[in-house]
C-alpha cells in the first residue's frame, strides 16, 4: 500500500492589505521597493475574531465543496498550526466536530510552522502505509498577523494569513509520496520565535502594558533574526535537496518542479541559483499571499496545478525550512 496526494483546496481571509496600505503606515516605505525586495503586492489578514482553526475550517469546507469528497470517508484529521485554540484540548478534536467528521476519525495536532506541511505528509504516509488509515485530511493553517507588532514593518510586509486542506489517500499503484529527509537545530530556536506565548515565558500585565494598552499583543509577539534565518537556509537547504535526490537516485534534471516553503522571494531566488535549478522548474508564488507559514507550500502547489505548471505524473520536490530551526523535504508524484 502506498500513499499519494489526492487533492488540495485553500482559503484566504477576506481582508487584504496592499503595499500602498503599508506605505500609509510607514511613510518612509515605497510600494515599488517593497515589491522588488519581497515579491509581494498584497497579503490577506484574518479578522479580529478569526483565528487559525477558523481559517483551517473554511479551507476544509471549501475542500469538501470543491472536490465532492465524502466526510465519512476521512479516517484521520491532522491539524498543523502555530496558533492552537487551547493548550488543551487538541484543536484537531474541535475541528473534527465542527467539520462533522465521523466519530471513528482519529485527530492529532502538529504544532509546527514553516516545515509543518512536509511533516504532515510524513505522518499521513505513516498512517496510511501502516494500514491505520486510508484517507488523511491534513489542514495547515496559520494567522501570523495576530502576533506581529503594528510597528514591525518587515514582518508586516512579509507575512499573510491563510489555510489549506490536503487529502492524502491510499493507493495500490507504484506512485505517490516518496522518502523524506529531516533535520533539526534547536540551538537556533530563538531566531524565529513568538515571545510570551506559552508557559516558559508567560504573559504578564506589565508586558502587555508596554504596548500602551492592557490587551496589546495578547497572543504574544513574533521576533525574527532575518540574517540568521537566511544563513541557516543557505546552509541546510541545498544539502537537504542533495541528500533527498541521492536517496531516490535522481538528479535535478529528473524533477519536474520544485515547490519550497514560500519564505522570502530573495532567499528563494538565491537558493534556486545556488542549486542550479532552472527557473521554469521553480515555483515562486507569494505575490498575492505573502508568507503563509504552514499553508505556503500547499497554496503554491495548488496554484501551480491550476495554471497547469504541474501535470499528473510529474515528480515534485516539496521542501520546508524555518522555525525550530527545522527542515524537511520529500518527493511526490501528483
Amino acid at each position: 500500500m502506498n500513499s499519494y496526494l489526492k487533492a488540495i483546496s485553500y482559503y484566504l481571509p477576506e481582508k487584504i492589505i496592499t503595499n500602498k496600505d503599508l506605505c500609509d503606515d510607514f511613510p518612509e516605505a515605497d510600494e515599488a521597493e517593497i515589491f522588488k525586495n519581497y515579491g509581494i503586492k498584497c497579503r490577506h489578514i484574518s479578522g479580529p475574531d478569526e483565528i487559525g482553526s477558523d481559517v483551517g475550517f473554511f479551507a476544509a469546507e471549501h475542500f469538501f465543496c470543491e472536490h465532492q469528497i465524502k466526510r465519512e470517508d476521512i479516517d484521520f484529521l491532522l491539524f498543523c498550526t502555530e496558533g492552537l485554540d487551547y493548550k488543551a484540548p487538541a484543536t484537531s478534536c474541535i475541528l473534527q466536530h465542527r467539520l462533522r467528521l465521523p466519530g471513528t476519525c482519529g485527530a492529532l495536532d502538529i504544532p509546527y510552522g514553516c516545515t509543518g506541511f512536509v511533516y504532515g505528509l510524513s505522518v499521513s504516509k505513516g498512517l496510511i502505509e501502516s494500514g491505520q488509515a486510508k484517507n488523511v485530511l491534513l489542514i495547515t493553517s496559520d494567522v501570523p498577523s495576530k502576533v506581529i507588532h503594528p510597528g514591525d514593518k518587515e514582518l508586516r510586509i512579509l507575512f499573510g494569513d491563510g489555510g489549506a486542506a490536503t487529502l492524502i489517500s491510499a493507493t495500490n499503484e507504484d506512485k505517490g509520496i516518496g522518502q523524506f529527509v529531516f533535520g533539526t537545530d534547536g540551538s537556533g530556536y530563538d531566531k524565529l520565535i513568538v515571545r510570551r506565548s506559552g508557559t516558559r515565558e508567560y504573559m504578564t500585565r506589565a508586558w502587555l502594558e508596554d504596548f500602551h494598552e492592557v490587551d496589546g499583543m495578547k497572543w504574544g509577539r513574533m521576533e525574527m533574526d532575518s540574517s540568521q534565518i537566511f544563513l541557516f537556509a543557505m546552509k541546510v537547504v541545498p544539502a537537504m535537496i542533495r541528500e533527498l535526490l541521492g536517496k531516490e537516485g535522481l538528479s535535478v534534471e529528473d524533477i519536474d518542479c520544485f515547490v519550497f516553503h514560500q519564505a522570502n522571494v530573495q532567499m528563494l531566488e538565491v537558493l534556486r541559483k545556488k542549486m542550479k535549478i532552472p527557473l521554469e522548474k521553480f515555483i515562486i508564488d507569494m505575490e498575492t499571499t505573502g508568507n503563509t507559514v504552514s499553508a505556503s507550500i500547499p497554496i503554491a502547489l495548488k496554484n501551480a496545478m491550476n495554471k497547469r505548471i504541474i501535470h499528473t505524473g510529474g515528480k515534485i520536490v516539496l521542501c520546508g525550512f524555518g522555525i525550530g530551526l527545522s527542515w524537511a523535504a520529500t518527493i511526490v508524484e501528483i
